[in-house]
């Protein structure tokens, strides 16, 4: 054993049980969540109707299969419908194309397809805590490509990416 490591390990043995002592539980996590779950048990996780101008009717199952997905894996929350500690609902928003690179011909080279989620994360529990935000994710791909040939994959990453940010800002509580 390494003297750092031995160094740790009379370190952690000193302060353990001077906090099991004084009622202190250290609380740590690899996902990134600070859920205590003692206080929060249950959480309602609404659907994400799309209200953009433009619609890919795929997005919605997509985009509310990863969420719960992710909530699922990443907490010990039972999702439940109505009266729950915690409640995710929202739409979403926009779901757009741009132009991003222009050639030597003037015509785009690469286009950008932007999703952006509005989200209400409300805490029954600690009102305080309480967000009503805006979420955007993009991808870029090649204009010589058509969107239909691409699009499931661009929105799954998106929903991905954009998932991540929702947890983090909420649950995560970052």
């Amino acid at each position: 054993m390494t003297p750092l490591a031995r160094y740790i390990l009379r370190a952690a043995s000193a302060i353990l049980p001077i906090a099991a002592l004084s009622g202190c539980v250290p609380h740590y996590t690899l996902n990134g969540s600070s859920i205590n779950y003692d206080i929060y048990k249950t959480i309602d996780i609404a659907d994400f109707p799309i209200r953009a101008a433009l619609v890919y009717p795929p997005l919605q199952q997509t985009f509310e299969n990863e969420l719960m997905n992710y909530v699922t894996r990443n907490t010990r929350l039972q999702e439940i419908q109505g009266n729950a500690d915690l409640e995710l609902s929202g739409e979403i928003t926009g779901y757009s194309l741009s132009p991003q690179a222009v050639g030597t011909d003037a015509y785009a080279t690469e286009t950008r397809l932007t999703i952006t989620v509005r989200v209400r994360y409300t805490d029954n529990k600690n009102p305080a805590n309480n967000i009503d935000q805006s979420f955007s994710a993009y991808r870029q791909f090649s204009s010589s490509l058509m969107l239909t040939d691409v699009q499931d994959q661009l929105c799954q990453e998106i929903s991905e990416e954009l998932v991540n940010l929702i947890f983090n800002a909420t649950l995560g509580n970052w």
